[in-house]
This record gives structure tokens, sequence and C-alpha cells, in this order.
């Protein structure tokens, strides 16, 4: 292939009707004519001369700006109803004479094909030389059942209606790219007698004709691969798998991709289940991985982020976005958002507080709770793992006084907590629900609710259900807003907690006044607007 000389004519006369001065507008920042010429000019392991074809100066100085050379076209050739092969020949002819070589491979590429890449062209190129071909047309799968339209109206073409898997491998021509060997380019054809289809994806089979076809690639150009780097296993809880996933279910013009690191299989799971494109780590480092997805946008939720990690992103390029970030590399990523700590410090591009809390879906559509004057339930939900097994202990301290007050207990244990069936066996007067789908509705039924610092605070604020906090760990006691300001009896670490207090702090609960104030206090936050903020952030920084 390193010896083989080609010849690229990129037909584009100034005439289209579809899309006036169609090759010249702009297509996501560029003259359409440039991607095809970009894609010429790129084609490596081989001699390439790059030739636009056109009857119109303007697009001949644009196609010269991007590197291309021209070749006039004559108006004999340049109406609605000629076809190409004339053009291409008399095109040949001109520039064979002008660079005085002879050529072994004359290459269309159509204009009107942005998407093609200059991978898919070289392979082509690759499959002519190699099996000997001719020609080699683009082409694209399109087997579906068909009709044919006669003067009395219209009749299958098929003899039996079967499933498209069942149907011949039927494909079209795209236009992206006509390949052929020299002795065949001719006043009336450019093919052969051996010729192949290339099939080309959907996406890259895409021929600007009208409108419709300029959005469509429009949106692909403008396309870019977001990356969730997330963490989710027994040591910190799931927060952040919910909180990735309720992002991405947000983003739909780009392509969504996981990445878990090598202790998450918890997360990737998760994940799995909402049929994401998801991956576990692999590599030694996680920014190996990363590299071989090739990211436009890397959104982190994996806690505190280090300067190395951050550093070596951006020596790549990549826009850093990063969820719950107060470490030393959080200074240098594009946006970071810290709904759950306070501001201790202002730094550009740092947003914290419960505007940026996104809740789930099943957040924003469950309404308000109404405080009822006797508490009936209780929700005990101590995060998907529960490593300190609060649930135990706060059932161990209630279960007398709720049984003899006829209080229901439910407890909700996620994919992490590892002493369901004990629960079941030791406190047979409640209800224990695993890994369930409709936590709103369990929040919204209750009238007290025991949780730990994390994200379901938020969750029962945006309802607005009285919630008593202990923290699992020091770093849950910098959660500012699980705090009495919001509606929250917080009783800091759990592990410092005494059984008095949390009676205690239970009892005082129970005062129909005061779970009004709590109430108030929470659902004063407006916690369903955050999702809002935080994609408007999001999407600017993408």
């Amino acid at each position: 292939m390193d010896k083989t000389k080609i010849l690229i004519i990129i037909p584009a006369r100034g005439g289209s009707k579809g899309i006036p001065r169609k090759n010249l507008r702009t297509l996501n920042g560029k003259p359409l004519i440039s991607y095809s010429i970009s894609n010429a000019l790129k084609i490596s392991s081989c001699e390439v001369d790059c030739y636009v074809s056109s009857n119109d100066n303007e697009i001949l100085l644009i196609a010269s700006k991007f590197g291309a050379k021209a070749v006039t076209r004559d108006e004999s050739i340049s109406g609605d109803n000629t076809t190409l092969d004339p053009v291409i020949y008399d095109a040949y002819k001109k520039i064979k004479e002008k660079e005085n070589k002879e050529y072994d491979l004359v290459i269309t590429l159509q204009p009107t094909s942005p998407l093609l890449s200059k991978e898919s062209v070289e392979e082509a190129i690759d499959r002519l030389i190699n099996n000997n071909l001719d020609t080699v047309i683009s082409g694209v799968y399109d087997s579906h059942l068909t009709w044919i339209k006669l003067r009395d109206g219209y009749v299958p073409n098929y003899e039996k209606r079967v499933n498209r898997q069942e149907l011949p491998q039927i494909y079209k021509e795209t236009g992206g790219f006509v390949i052929t060997r020299t002795p065949f380019i001719t006043k009336n054809s450019r093919f052969g007698k051996k010729i192949e289809l290339f099939p080309l994806s959907k996406k890259e089979a895409i021929d600007i004709d009208d409108f419709d076809d300029w959005n469509l690639c429009e949106y692909y150009l403008k396309r870019k691969t977001i990356l969730f780097v997330v963490s989710g296993n027994s040591r910190i809880g799931m927060g952040h798998v919910y909180n990735t996933l309720s992002i991405a279910n947000e983003i739909l013009d780009h392509r969504i991709v996981f990445l878990v690191d090598s202790t998450s299989k918890l997360a990737y799971d998760k994940i799995a289940e909402s049929n994401y494109e998801v991956y576990i780590q692999e590599q030694s480092s996680v920014i190996q991985d990363i590299e071989l997805i090739k990211p436009d946008v890397i959104i982190n939720d994996i806690l505190d982020t280090s300067e190395e990690y951050i550093l070596e992103l951006r020596q790549r390029e990549y826009r850093i976005i990063n969820f719950e970030d107060i470490g030393q590399g959080s200074k240098h990523a594009d946006l970071v958002i810290n709904a759950m700590y306070p501001e201790h410090k202002l730094i550009l591009n740092h947003y914290y507080g419960h505007e940026y809390f996104i809740l789930r879906d099943e957040f924003l559509y469950t309404p308000e709770k109404v405080i009822e004057e006797n508490v009936k339930n209780i929700l005990v939900s101590f995060g998907g793992v529960d490593p300190n097994n609060f649930t135990r202990r706060v059932l161990t301290l209630l279960q007398e006084f709720c049984t003899k007050s006829a209080i229901g207990i439910i407890v909700i244990t996620g994919m992490g907590y590892r002493y369901t069936e004990e629960l079941a066996r030791d406190f047979p007067m409640i209800k224990v629900k695993t890994n369930i789908t409709n936590i709103s509705e369990e929040i919204l039924n209750a009238d007290i609710v025991f949780t730990s610092a994390g994200r379901t605070t938020f969750e029962v604020a945006s309802i607005g259900v009285p919630c008593i906090v202990l923290c699992q760990n020091l770093r849950e006691t910098t959660h500012f807003f699980a705090s009495e300001k919001n509606g929250f009896y917080n009783l800091g670490l759990g592990e410092d907690a005494s059984d008095d207090s949390i009676l205690e702090a239970f009892k005082e609960t129970l005062q129909y006044n005061l779970r009004k104030l709590m109430n108030r206090r929470m659902l004063r936050n407006r916690l369903k607007k955050g999702k809002t903020n935080v994609l408007k952030l999001i999407n600017k920084t993408i």
C-alpha cells in the first residue's frame, strides 16, 4: 500500500437545491466540504493527491483553505441531471496531465458524507489491494420488507413475510466513496468487474440530502463521550452510584459510559441493571482504563481526588467534573459540585450546598408529607451497607416502646448489608425490605425516619418527613445539611451517641408540633430544583 498512488476527487458543484450552498454551509463550526478534505489528507501509508472538482469559484477557494487542490469543472457537466461518471473522468484526465503522474486508484469521496471516517476509507483501500479487486463501494445494510409501485397499485417485493433476520442480506450504496482502479475510469463508468461492497455503520452512512440529514449529522458531530468514574462498595456505600445514574438519565445528547474501580463490583452490578455501558477497572491504574474509553468529559464521583490523578487527566485535555470532592485534586477540575459540604473558601467553579443536590426522579414526583398527630410508622434505613449496623442498634432500643404503642417499624436494607436474615429472625415484629425500588413511597408513608447523614437526608427532606440522624463516620459529620436548621434531629457520630440520647431524641420527635416544625424547615429548602441547577452547570461545562 505504501507504493500505491491514489487520486482522491471530491465532486462539489455549487448548484445544490435541497440545501442551498450546501457544500459551504457551516456544519458544527466548519464548512461541510472540509470534512471530506480532512479525511482525504489524513489517509496514510500511500501517496495521495486530493482535488476538489467544482464549477463554483467560492467552493474551490474555500477548499484550498483546507488543503485541497482545485480542478475547475466545465458547465456542460455541472447540471442537475449530470451523473458523476463524466465528472470524475473529466477531472481525472485534467489532474493526470497537470500532475504528470500515473495513478493506481481513483477515489470518489462525496462531501455530503461528513461522518465517514478515514479509517473506513483506509480499510476499504486495503481490501481492494489485498483481494485484488477492481472496485469497492461504500454501502449500508438495508434489509426490510419492500414493495414496488406499479400502474395497478403496490405489490410486495418478496415471496413471503418473514422476520428481518431471515431476509436476504440486502445493502444499498451510500455514496460515501467509490474506490476504483484507474483502467476502469471512463466517461460512462467507474466500475470494474470484481466489485465488493464495504459496509458502513448507519452513522457513517448518512448522506446529507435535506435538512433532516443535516440536523442528524450536527447531532452526531456535537455528541461527546461522557465518562462517569464511580465508586460504590460495602465500605463507602452506594450513594455515588445513585447520584451519577440520576445525572446520566438526563443527558440525552451524548454517549454515556461508566467506569468503576476494581473494588466496586456492587456499583458495577447496579449500573448494569440500568443497561448503561459499564466497565470495571482492569489496569493497574484507572487512568489506563480511562484512556481506552477515550472520553471527552470525565465526571468523577469517587470521594476526594488526589492532585496527581486530576493533573494526569488534565494533561490528556479532558474536561473534568467532580462531585463531593474536597481533596487536593478538586482545585484543578473544571467544575466541582459539593452539595453535602459547606463552603469554607471561595473557589471559582466550585458550587456548595443543598441547591445543587440531585434527587432521583421518584422523589421529584412524590408529594410532600402531611404531618399526622399520631405516629403510626417508623422507617429505619441506614443505607445500602450500614457498616456500623446502626439498624440493629436502633431496633433493639425501640422495639419494646413501639410494640406497646402499636407503632409499626419498617426496615430497608441495601445490597451490601450482611445481617438481613438475622434481623427478620430476631425482630419478628418488624417488616424487612431489601434493595427496593420505591423507597420514596416508604419514606412518604413513615412518620419518623432513622438514617445516616448521607444522600437519604436530602431525599427525606424533599418530602418533609421528620428524621433522626446517626453519622456513620467522621466524614458524615461534616455533611452540614442534616442540621436542626434544616429540620433534622442530628445526634452526631453514631458511635458516640448513647442509647439514652437515641431514645430521648425519638421520644421528643413523637411530639406533633415538633414534627410539624421539622417538616416546615425541610420543605423550605426546595430541594426539587437541585437537579435543574446542576444540569445547567454540567451542560455549560460539556
